[in-house]
């Protein structure tokens, strides 16, 4: 393998958070005696990804999210909510998902012993650590760095050095970021002076972020690791 460290980001890429964050927020709506609505989940998605865009810019702090999205849904919807109660419920929920992106373990498989693994995510370590051990994949990985244990989010200049230093002899021009998140891991790998590969199943149009590497399927990454000119943009 021409990459030997593949740091891999968690939701949209090894673990299907959108199916994840359905059933949590259903079974939320459930404890809240309030029925679930299309137009409530989509609502709840809005609030819930600026703020966490708002995270990864630096402009709140990560008790300001917990605290803040329910406290806000919750109040058009005519309620008032202790924020963070209701928020530890709703990452009770969000720990017991599970649901893979389709190859995820397989490619694992394909990799173990080939490269060194590691999981990069941005949330909370207490769900993110359940998901990846209710999903059997935690042995898969080397090192876990969570962003709420680092002090930093992705794409922040400081998580990227924290990992970096915990890497034994880390080689910055044989490693690669993987996920599916162009602002957070394309953006913080680009920058971090690390090769970067999108993972993009749904065809989204490029930006200004540009990665390394473009794919639409997990199976296709051993070519890029094996090879640094496949794919390349």
């Amino acid at each position: 393998m021409f990459y030997t460290t593949v740091l891999f980001d968690i939701d949209h890429t090894l673990l299907n958070f959108e199916a994840t964050e359905r059933i949590a927020f259903r079974h939320l709506l459930e404890q809240q005696d309030l029925t679930w609505t299309i137009e409530r989940e989509a609502r709840y998605k809005e609030i819930n990804h600026a703020l966490w865009r708002a995270l990864e810019r630096g402009e709140v702090t990560r008790e300001e999210v917990i605290h803040s999205r329910f406290v806000t849904f919750f109040a058009e919807e005519g309620r008032e909510v202790n924020g963070r109660e209701v928020d530890e419920t709703y990452r009770g929920y969000l720990a017991q998902g599970t649901e893979l992106i389709p190859g995820a373990t397989a490619l694992l498989e394909q990799l173990e012993g080939n490269v060194e693994m590691y999981v990069v995510t941005n949330g909370i370590s207490k769900t993110q650590r359940a998901r990846l051990d209710g999903a059997g994949l935690t042995d898969f990985f080397k090192a876990i760095f969570v962003s709420e244990e680092t002090g930093f989010q992705k794409p922040m200049a400081g998580f990227f050095d924290h990992v970096f230093a915990r890497i034994p002899q880390f080689d910055p021009a044989r490693t690669i970021i993987i996920g599916d998140s162009l602002s957070a891991d394309i953006a913080g790998g680009n920058q971090a002076g690390i090769a970067t590969c999108w993972f993009n199943p749904e065809g989204k149009p490029a930006t200004d972020i540009k990665p390394t590497f473009t794919i639409t399927s997990l199976a296709e990454l051993p070519a890029v690791l094996e090879n640094a000119a496949v794919l390349q943009q």
